[in-house]
């Protein structure tokens, strides 16, 4: 293996488990109330809360998708509905 793909298993472990859900709704519970009842921002404050609201929503979508039901992608299809091919349909014929 590569001498990076340790450490970035590690980080991908850290931002999908129950810590990272637990982080982003927070982040995005505290710059949601901010951006709600924070009266007078300025534009940096603003931009700096458009982020935690953003990185809050990236760290929580494993969560979101995996409410829906999707855990994994397949590429390609079933093995046996790739042999019911017949001549004229694709196959090698």
């Amino acid at each position: 293996g590569l001498p990076w793909e340790s450490p970035l298993q590690q980080i991908q472990q850290s931002i999908t488990g129950p810590v990272a859900g637990f982080i982003a709704l927070a982040a995005v519970a505290i710059a949601g109330g901010m951006l709600i009842f924070g009266g007078e921002l300025n534009d940096f404050a603003r931009r700096l809360v458009y982020v935690v609201l953003v990185a809050g929503i990236l760290l929580g979508a494993t969560q979101i998708v995996a409410l829906f039901g999707a855990t994994g992608a397949s590429i390609g299809e079933e093995p046996s509905q790739a042999s019911n091919v017949t001549a004229g349909e694709g196959a090698d014929g």
